[in-house]
């Protein structure tokens, strides 16, 4: 510390968590005894057995009391190999051993002096007990290379190999023979069967062994003869002795790849077809082949409907981003419907273009595996049966719709329903009354400012974020820069959520300063401006006429459309800057959605949008998949904002959600969390303008006063006001304190009732609030019985933990007592009941719901543990629960908030929906009574997992726990700590999963 000081270099400290310490401690440790054991001196012998005395009598010291095992002492040989026998090679008593020793760690960059990856995958096999391979594609080349050894793995394993591979079809460059003789040997092949495009760009092998010596080959080498011998590549040799955290995230990564439905397993009749359908082009025949599954943010959406109907609710409106799948999510929901309901619901599915009706029913058909599931209704096109009917909209008016029975049908979808204000629509819905409506759109805010949401009771019931699509491949990544336009729009006048269009359009007009400055932008960050597709979304007409005269002037053909553009020439535009003619359209709200031009590369946002929804659909225009972009460029111009304007809502959509904290945090850190190939980048400018916007609004007690304007109910003043209820809770006081500051209510208590509020935000299922509010809405509290569950519950939730159980008649009386805060209770509880949107299970025995979420004092409560009167505040990860025959495991996968620690991350993660690794409390072994336990539970005896992301969440406060319900375990190995493999009983929500996974998608 000294020499950094004296060499004038600023550093930075933090505390050592209890979690990770041990890891820094340990490398320091290593560094301090290799220096002090290299520096004995002496003749060798001697000084060897110096360097193993010294190293024993640390371990000895370390062990404590007891000392060092004796299997832990060192002695002056070292391991070489251990193999069991018949491993070995024929007359030589030895197993092939790698290269590189199994301890080190070293790069093959297949020179001519330097060994070659094919040649040392070979070695590796020879002594591995499981492999586990990750390819783009497979050569036939590089399995004859291999074959041998890969045969001899084989044989030491009669024929049943544990190898397992994961390959795609992507660009038709895999053999089948190769996977053809994969198979023959044993292996287990998974197979990606999208020709089109891939997000597996790894080539890697982990080669596992049961003494810990497991190594790995992480580099660019497919499975190829070029790639193994004589091809430009670099692979990188890992060993877990040094780098154990690196191979644990192989081993966490390969687990989720392979219980992904998007890796199917190798079918060759399936897989000759794919590639020869995409050889000869030919879309149709490549779909019939491509089995239909959801991705993770369509589980999610699909078990959101089912909570939805589960709660009664069954007209619902799904808000999916372009590019998410809306009719696969329909398809999929129609698919459990019929399985709910009994055989085939009749079916109506109204669009407005006969091409989506087409490709909506192919959709379908995939879903339900039936090639002759539904018929058409167009003006060309009419149905035989009538029972499952995709229509268009122009088809369903007059005479035909005035003869449909209002009940005709059980199931009808409307896609993009935002146009549902449109007459023909507000036609087809007032006449129908179907058992179940659903509503697909990327657009729940209409720029006529009509809503749609009273034809679902005003809620939405699902929603598809950008951020998903983006994250599984559906839509191109995007490249955001926000660029300072050095404007200052602070007096620019303000009102009622957003900016005079007429004083915008002055300043954006008054001369061509920041026109050059957009043109400056692009010339630094679009590789050649005049070949770019870009679209400009201005803010008024005047002003996209001046930007297009502006470009054309400066070499770059550009037009502007907007509401008045004739529509022939609004066509003829987007043709024109489809084929490259056009360089740029600048419009005012024309493009929002509804429009598809795929080969839009460049979008400029040169307004300020008040609306995230909006934000999203003009971004939406450039993210669409096409072959000669690799990526969407987006401009956003940013200016000094006035006060009031609210630049969180717009990287809150392009984060995919957070609170306004948790967006200052993301823009001060360089927004470290998007989804994959995806970058934002702000000017230091326009980030400095933009986090004083934010800030100015953070946790500000005195502003959220300002927006409760009238004595609103508490979830108007969040809808009026744009504030998430984490948010307001953030500020550590309650919404009735809010009111009593405008002066709408007096003496409004502060105690452990109220600071307790926001940890109240999680409660997520029927069974607590049901029966909370139900005891709120009567004139008298419940009676107080300590042996009721639901009651303690309460008791710990509302702050109450340190108090005796035999004062909770006191703590009823003292809440009914205060009908301010009552009502505050009833309304935050009705407002998290209409929020709930994923299903909750019974647990029989307990008062937990499978997938609802819980604070450690909830949980402690639900079991009514008490010690000496008060409930029993557990420690540590697990608690062995006699009394209801459980152990309870508090797993957080994220142990240390301060940094980044890969030797903790991967030691309890999900590995699937279904499956989950775990990993013991340090000392505990396999044959220990613990251990048994895990392993083989006695009859009734339940293990209960309880997992979060973090121990502490964005507001500071601690994190709840998710309860992932009853595990089973299906192996277990190692000890000290165990490695465990949980089974779970439910799939754990997607949402969830998908959120704290480690792969990507």
């Amino acid at each position: 510390e000294r020499r950094l000081e004296t060499d004038g270099l600023v550093h930075e400290r933090v505390s050592l968590s209890p979690d990770t310490a041990s890891e820094p401690l340990a490398r320091y440790v290593y560094r301090f005894a290799s220096s002090l054991l290299s520096s004995v001196k002496g003749k060798d012998k001697e000084r060897i057995a110096k360097q193993v005395e010294l190293t024993n009598q640390f371990l000895q010291w370390l062990s404590g009391p007891d000392g060092a095992a004796e299997e832990d002492q060192v002695t002056a040989e070292r391991l070489l190999q251990v193999h069991r026998q018949g491993d070995a090679r024929l007359g030589t008593g030895q197993v092939q051993r790698p290269s590189i020793p199994l301890r080190h760690s070293d790069l093959i960059v297949n020179g001519p002096k330097d060994l070659r990856v094919g040649r040392e995958i070979q070695h590796e096999l020879a002594s591995a007990d499981r492999v586990d391979v990750l390819v783009s594609f497979v050569k036939w080349s590089g399995f004859v290379e291999l074959r041998d050894a890969l045969r001899a793995f084989s044989d030491r394993h009669g024929g049943a190999p544990p190898l397992r591979v994961l390959t795609t079809t992507y660009m038709g460059a895999t053999d089948h023979e190769a996977l053809d003789a994969l198979i023959e040997l044993g292996a287990d092949v998974r197979v990606n069967y999208d020709t089109r495009r891939t997000r597996l760009h790894a080539k890697a092998w982990l080669f596992h062994r049961e003494t810990g010596f497991s190594t790995g080959v992480i580099g660019s080498s497919n499975l190829s003869y070029a790639a193994l011998r004589d091809g430009c590549e670099w692979n990188v040799r890992l060993s877990n002795v040094d780098n154990p955290a690196i191979l644990k995230k192989f081993e966490a990564t390969f687990e989720q790849y392979w219980d992904e439905a998007a890796f199917e397993p190798y079918d060759r009749e399936r897989f000759i077809k794919v590639l020869a359908a995409r050889r000869s082009s030919q879309l149709d025949a490549l779909a019939a082949v491509v089995r239909l599954h959801p991705y993770p943010h369509q589980t999610a959406v699909l078990q959101a409907l089912e909570a939805e109907r589960l709660n009664g609710h069954n007209k619902n409106l799904v808000v999916a981003a372009t590019g998410t799948g809306k009719t696969v999510m329909a398809a999929l929901d129609y698919k459990a419907l019929c399985k709910r309901l009994g055989g085939r619901p009749s079916l109506l599915f109204v669009a407005h273009r006969r091409e989506i009706l087409t490709k909506s029913q192919a959709t379908y058909r995939a879903a339900l595996g039936d090639g002759n599931f539904g018929e058409l209704l167009t003006g060309s096109d009419k149905p035989l049966v009538g029972r499952h009917v995709f229509a268009s909209i122009q088809s369903l008016h007059g005479r035909r719709l005035e003869d449909l029975a209002p009940d005709a049908y059980d199931v009808v979808v409307v896609d993009e329903f935002h146009h549902s204000e449109a007459a023909t629509y507000t036609a087809l819905l007032n006449h129908l009354d179907p058992r179940i409506l659903l509503g697909l759109t990327a657009t729940p805010e209409r720029t006529d400012g009509q809503s749609i949401l009273h034809w679902f009771g005003h809620r939405v019931a699902a929603e598809s974020r950008l951020w998903d699509a983006l994250d599984q491949g559906l839509l191109v990544p995007f490249q955001y820069f926000g660029v300072d336009d050095k404007t200052d729009l602070s007096q620019v006048d303000f009102r009622a959520g957003r900016y005079s269009v007429a004083s915008l359009e002055k300043v954006y007009t008054a001369d061509e300063h920041r026109a050059r400055h957009v043109l400056r932008a692009l010339s630094e960050r679009v590789r050649n401006p005049a070949e770019m597709r870009a679209l400009g979304f201005c803010v008024s007409v005047k002003h996209a006429a001046f930007m297009a005269a502006f470009f054309n002037r400066h070499g770059l053909p550009a037009v502007s459309v907007t509401g008045d553009t004739p529509t022939a020439a609004r066509e003829a535009a987007v043709k024109q800057l489809a084929a490259g003619e056009l360089c740029a359209i600048f419009t005012v709200d024309v493009f929002n959605e509804g429009v598809d031009i795929p080969s839009v590369d460049t979008v400029l946002f040169l307004r300020p949008t008040e609306s995230a929804t909006l934000y999203l659909q003009q971004l939406g225009r450039g993210l669409r998949l096409h072959e000669d972009k690799s990526c969407l460029t987006v401009l956003d111009f940013i200016g000094r904002a006035n006060r009031s304007f609210r630049f969180d809502r717009r990287f809150r959509a392009l984060m995919g959600g957070g609170t306004r904290a948790e967006v200052s945090k993301a823009v001060e850190d360089g927004f470290p969390r998007l989804p994959s190939g995806c970058s934002i980048q702000l000017e230091e400018e326009a980030q400095r303008s933009v986090l004083e916007n934010i800030k100015r609004t953070l946790s500000n007690w005195s502003a959220l006063a300002e927006d409760l304007v009238e004595d609103w109910p508490l979830a108007t003043f969040l809808e009026r006001a744009d504030v998430d209820l984490r948010e307001l809770y953030l500020t550590r006081r309650s919404f009735s304190q809010l009111r009593q500051q405008r002066g709408f209510v007096q003496d409004v208590a502060d105690n452990a009732i109220t600071r307790a509020l926001p940890r109240t935000v999680h409660v997520d299922d029927e069974d607590r609030l049901s029966h909370w509010r139900w005891w709120l809405d009567q004139a008298r509290p419940p009676k107080p019985d300590p042996t009721d569950p639901r009651q303690v519950m309460f008791f710990a939730l509302l702050g109450q933990s340190r108090r005796k159980l035999d004062e909770l008649g006191d703590f009823f009386d003292e809440l009914w007592s205060d009908p301010v805060l009552m009502s505050e209770l009833r309304q935050l509880f009705a407002l998290l009941d209409d929020r709930r949107r994923k299903p909750t299970y019974v647990l029989p025995g307990l008062p937990f719901q499978v997938h609802a979420t819980y604070s450690r004092d909830e949980v402690s409560a639900g079991l009514v543990e008490v010690r000496k009167g008060k409930l029993l505040r557990t420690q540590g990860g697990v608690f062995k629960c006699d009394r209801h025959r459980c152990d309870v495991l508090f797993v957080t996968l994220e142990k240390d908030e301060k940094d980044f620690t890969p030797t903790t991350l991967y030691n309890d993660y999900p590995m699937s929906q279904r499956r989950f690794h775990w990993e013991s409390q340090g000392n505990t072994r396999l044959e220990s009574s613990t251990g048994q336990r895990y392993r083989n539970p006695p009859d009734g005896w339940r293990i209960l997992l309880f997992a979060r992301q973090a121990k502490k969440d964005e507001r500071g406060e601690t994190m709840p726990y998710l309860f992932l319900g009853p595990v089973r375990c299906v192996s277990a190995t190692g000890e000290r700590p165990i490695q465990i493999v949980w089974e779970l009983e439910r799939e754990m929500p997607a949402a969830w999963f998908n959120e704290v996974k480690i792969a990507a998608a």
